[in-house]
């Protein structure tokens, strides 16, 4: 068991240079801007601001790393959002390609997809990418409490079909605002960690 009230953060990295080595296994939370992965994180930690939830979308640009005993749990920057120069867009890709293809020990990544609409394309290419480099991830269904119960598992249904993801693939239905799912999520999490 994980006591996931010891996290403490460890590191920001703004570059794929910076990236911390370490053979620590990191459990890595992704997805769109705005789709609620800074509240999901600080519910998981039973924190309230400890991974800073941005008033705007996309404002968050490094990796941030928060340490839990011998487990790396990691932040990475929204995608998807608009408003980016083309400097920076490159800045974020590179960063992004420098963590999920350096030599990392990632036990699993967490995409988060918005329950209350069709899947992106830009989730269904994170999707791919994962899938591409053989890194074991589920799917965190967020805003469920947005949708009643039996909406919300047709809906998640739906979505594993638009982003074709297989049978094996581990999904839950997660709300950061009334703990919904939280207690599958860490469940899904010590398993890959084999706690």
């Amino acid at each position: 068991m994980i006591n996931y009230n010891l996290v403490k953060f460890t590191m920001s990295a703004g570059t794929a240079e910076q990236l911390p080595n370490n053979d620590r296994p990191e459990i890595a939370f992704v997805g769109r801007s705005n789709v609620g992965k800074s509240s999901l994180m600080n519910k998981l930690f039973g924190r309230k601001d400890l991974v800073k939830v941005s008033s705007k979308p996309g404002k968050t640009t490094t990796i941030n790393f928060f340490a839990i005993g011998g487990v790396d749990f990691v932040d990475l920057p929204g995608y998807g959002y608009a408003r980016v120069n083309a400097t920076e867009k490159q800045r974020w890709d590179n960063l992004m390609d420098g963590y999920f293809e350096g030599e990392r020990n990632i036990k699993l990544v967490v995409a988060l997809v918005d329950i209350r609409h069709d899947a992106s394309p830009l989730d269904a290419q994170m999707i791919g990418y994962l899938e591409s480099l053989g890194h074991p991830y589920a799917i965190a269904f967020t805003k469920a409490d947005k949708l009643s119960h039996s909406r919300g598992v047709a809906q998640a249904r739906l979505l594993r079909e638009q982003l074709c993801v297989d049978e094996s693939v581990r999904s839950v239905l997660v709300s950061s605002l009334k703990g919904t799912g939280i207690d599958d999520l860490k469940k899904v999490i010590e398993e890959r960690l084999n706690f």
